[in-house]
């Protein structure tokens, strides 16, 4: 079975040696019938057997030129009626020529080469052999003719399934590596956001109150004792956020998976007092309530802001920085804006982003969970972000909570 295989193969590699060993195939699978029909017609069996190497001369060359094999074996077959008289060899090699055609070429070809050849071989079988007794053979060449070119479209048919079938695996197999490493790409960056996030939010505030006291530790040491006490909550809070996000990367089958709630706009007070020790001044105007806050939209709310006033508190120098929060039916506006010196920007443009992988984050965020972020200097002096997330049906309810 494996040596058959193989044989099929390396002579499917090689087109010519395989022309030959279907000529020879053919020229002996039909022997025995031309030497049968020479003998019944009491004729010459050499000349039969001659003809027959004839007709399968053209099959040398099926694979390269089927349709002119097809003529060149019909023209045979016609010398063959015109050459032998009464009923002479079935034109196998006609069959043969037919079936390689419609293998190689597309239906409608196939099917008017086969007509063609169904013609002009009843047209010369009747021509040649018109006694009744012989008419049966003569029309039974359509059915010989047609029936090579039906086998062989349906094998054509089936290899082109077949062909279909294994690209289709092939671009699923390709779609699902892409979207494999797609998800791995999406994780990585998620987690990248998270870290980030982290750790430049609390590392600014443990500047700033180190700041504070080291600046305040001479003059007024109750007040850097203070300082030192939150810079102490702060990084104990980092810790426990860094514990948590870099939970993430553990298999879900490890022990002490992360166990510590998403931070979320439920802990939006405690934020903005943290900021506030810091010493920037932040002010909070909210519209609405939250009503079945989906979680992801939830942290990326939080998120925003914290990057933005993170931000604020690294760039804008000594500044003010308001916060408000429009929760409407389908859509979440977050506003964070600021009277501060800006970020380096010309006045009246937008930015869109920026060069950092904070600003570069918010966008990412925002789109994650099917929204838009827009970022820019303001006319005067200040920067604006404005991020709109998507809420659904009854996501939030109207009201005013200053």
């Amino acid at each position: 079975m494996e040596t058959a295989y193989a044989f099929r193969r390396w002579l499917r590699a090689r087109p010519p040696m395989a022309d030959l060993a279907v000529a020879l195939l053919w020229f002996v699978l039909a022997a025995p019938l031309a030497v049968a029909t020479a003998y019944h017609q009491n004729a010459s069996i050499s000349a039969y057997l001659l003809l027959l190497a004839v007709s399968c001369v053209p099959l040398l060359f099926r694979s390269r030129w089927p349709i002119p094999v097809v003529a060149a074996t019909v023209v045979v077959a016609v010398v063959e009626f015109a050459l032998i008289p009464g009923s002479g060899p079935q034109p196998v090699a006609v069959a043969v020529a037919l079936y390689a055609a419609a293998t190689r070429t597309d239906r409608r070809t196939a099917w008017r080469t086969g007509a063609c050849a169904a013609v002009a071989l009843s047209t010369a079988a009747l021509l040649t052999r018109p006694t009744l007794e012989d008419l049966p053979a003569n029309l039974g060449l359509i059915a010989w003719t047609f029936l090579s070119v039906a086998i062989g479209d349906a094998v054509r048919s089936r290899r082109e399934l077949l062909a279909s079938a294994v690209e289709r695996a092939e671009r699923a197999e390709r779609t699902r590596d892409e979207e494999a490493r797609r998800r791995v790409t999406e994780e990585r960056m998620r987690i990248a956001r998270e870290l980030h996030d982290v750790v430049a939010h609390h590392i600014t505030l443990v500047n700033a109150q180190a700041g504070v006291a080291h600046h305040l530790m001479r003059t007024d040491p109750d007040h850097a004792y203070q300082a030192l006490e939150r810079i102490r909550d702060t990084s104990r809070a980092a810790l426990d956020e860094l514990r948590a996000t870099v939970g993430l990367l553990r298999q879900s089958g490890e022990r002490a998976a992360p166990r510590e709630p998403a931070p979320g706009l439920g802990g939006l007070d405690d934020l903005l007092e943290s900021f506030r020790h810091s010493g920037l001044r932040v002010e909070l105007e909210r519209t609405g309530e939250p009503v079945g806050l989906p979680p992801i939209t939830d942290l990326t709310a939080y998120r925003i802001l914290q990057e933005a006033l993170t931000n604020t508190h690294k760039h804008a120098g000594p500044a003010t920085a308001r916060v408000a929060l429009d929760f409407r039916p389908d859509v979440l506006r977050i506003t964070v804006a600021d009277d501060g010196r800006g970020r380096g920007a010309a006045p009246g443009t937008d930015t869109g982003g920026g060069t950092g992988y904070g600003m570069i984050g918010m966008h990412e965020r925002a789109r994650a969970v099917g929204g838009t972020l827009t970022a820019g200097p303001l006319p005067d002096r200040g920067f604006r972000i404005h991020a709109e997330l998507p809420l659904p049906a009854g996501g939030g309810r109207k009201g005013s909570r200053p």
